[in-house]
């Protein structure tokens, strides 16, 4: 009997102990929420949350229960999460970038990544894909899962694969000491074995993607920011192997021949695509391949090179003339038919400024509504995450952002989130 009454004591401590754990249920009356699948508002909502996800999206102001939270955003436009399909949480251009790579210890990195992450959920991208870094980017995603950290939900492809001396070779610019032969394990790769095994070094350290460069690049310490890079062999090499490992390819491009290449070898998106030929854009339609245009990225780096001393002088050229093609290329797509998803390429500019790049594409002949939908329904779809990203609606992760005026009529509002909800914990 006493054993008894002692299992039972114990019992009822760990039962009072489960019920305190639940949740406290969370309400939100929204005056207009989008609907992201059908491009509407819907006005006068309730949403209710239960811990990290939705479970109730009613039409109408319902009552709302005793103990639970509260939010009143009846005078807001209510909106999912944003998605960010282009960021370097890592990193953040300045004018000693450059030599802060040869300088900074690993720790110092980890240290600027988390303020960069908080930065970027606070103006309501609550999921971005991270298209290259020192591999650093992995632990971060693992940190903020684990809530040891704010900052968005991350997709990462760890350290991007370059060819020798290509756009992410890591020891572009170093002296012949530093230099060195980087193979697979860090991200370069020559021919078709070793393209393999660098989507498998990507697997192994953890990454959640594959990124390649398909041409030069603007901020390398290399001449060239547009030649093709690698063999549409070698490519395809990445893009089957990674299709074995559950994983989509996004290739950075500039030039039309290396961006011809990576639609051709089956990348799933292509980032910048600067000089898309029509022929190009047409392929990207018939392959079902994405634009990811980062166009504030394109005149960020135009600006920053008109500094002296910003850049090293190798890179100034490139900035210039590379820079301010971005957004009339986008335009070009856009009319084309080409498939859009949204990427700035921030940390190539100042974390933060996300949100101007819808401006920028409203700027350039997209209608708001479809804006939102390339930073919401089309992100999940690629990310495989259709089903609990990138809507308001019940089953879904809780990230709900809002803002006071309506972004379809005024769309510089959405660089102004007052109000950001990541798996049901507000942020802002």
């Amino acid at each position: 009997m006493k054993n008894l009454f002692i299992l039972l004591f114990f019992a009822s401590i760990q039962l009072g102990q489960s019920q305190t754990n639940v949740s406290t249920p969370t309400f939100i009356h929204a005056g207009h929420l989008l609907d992201s699948e059908n491009g509407k508002w819907q006005d006068e909502v309730t949403i209710k949350i239960n811990g990290k996800r939705i479970t109730e999206v009613r039409q109408g102001y319902q009552p709302i229960p005793q103990d639970v939270k509260y939010f009143d955003l009846k005078d807001h436009w209510v909106m999912p999460g944003f998605t960010d399909m282009h960021v370097h949480m890592e990193t953040e251009y300045n004018p000693h970038a450059y030599i802060q790579k040869y300088v900074d210890d690993p720790a110092d990195i980890a240290y600027d990544s988390v303020q960069y992450a908080e930065t970027t959920l606070m103006c309501g991208f609550t999921t971005v894909r991270d298209l290259g870094g020192s591999g650093i980017n992995i632990s971060l995603r693992d940190a903020i899962n684990k809530g040891k950290v704010p900052g968005p939900r991350i997709f990462t492809a760890g350290k991007s694969i370059a060819t020798t001396g290509g756009h992410a070779d890591p020891t572009n610019g170093g002296n012949k000491i530093m230099m060195g032969d980087p193979g697979p394990r860090e991200g370069v790769a020559n021919g078709t074995d070793e393209a393999r095994e660098a989507v498998r070094h990507r697997y192994k350290n953890g990454a959640d993607c594959i990124k390649i460069t398909a041409t030069g690049g603007v901020l390398s310490v290399a001449k060239n920011g547009s030649n093709p890079q690698f063999t549409i062999e070698e490519i395809e090499a990445i893009t089957s192997t990674a299709a074995d490992y559950g994983f989509h390819v996004a290739a950075h491009a500039h030039g039309d021949e290396g961006m011809r290449r990576a639609v051709e070898g089956g990348v799933t998106t292509i980032e910048h695509g600067t000089y898309m030929s029509e022929s190009t854009m047409d392929l990207m339609i018939k392959k079902n391949c994405y634009l990811v245009p980062t166009i504030t990225a394109g005149k960020e780096v135009a600006l920053k090179a008109e500094e002296e001393g910003f850049y090293p002088e190798i890179v100034v050229p490139k900035a210039k003339a590379v820079g301010p093609q971005i957004q009339g290329t986008f335009a070009r797509a856009y009319k084309r038919g080409v498939p859009i998803v949204f990427g700035t390429d921030a940390g190539v500019f100042a974390h933060g400024k996300n949100a101007k790049e819808f401006g920028y594409m409203v700027e350039a002949g997209m209608p708001v509504m479809e804006a939102l939908q390339s930073a919401t329904i089309t992100p999940a779809k690629i990310l495989k995450m259709e089903e609990q990203l990138g809507q308001v609606k019940p089953g879904f992760f809780a990230d709900i952002v809002a803002v006071t005026e309506n972004p379809e009529k005024n769309v510089a509002i959405l660089e102004r989130v007052d109000f950001v909800m990541k798996e049901g914990q507000r942020y802002k």
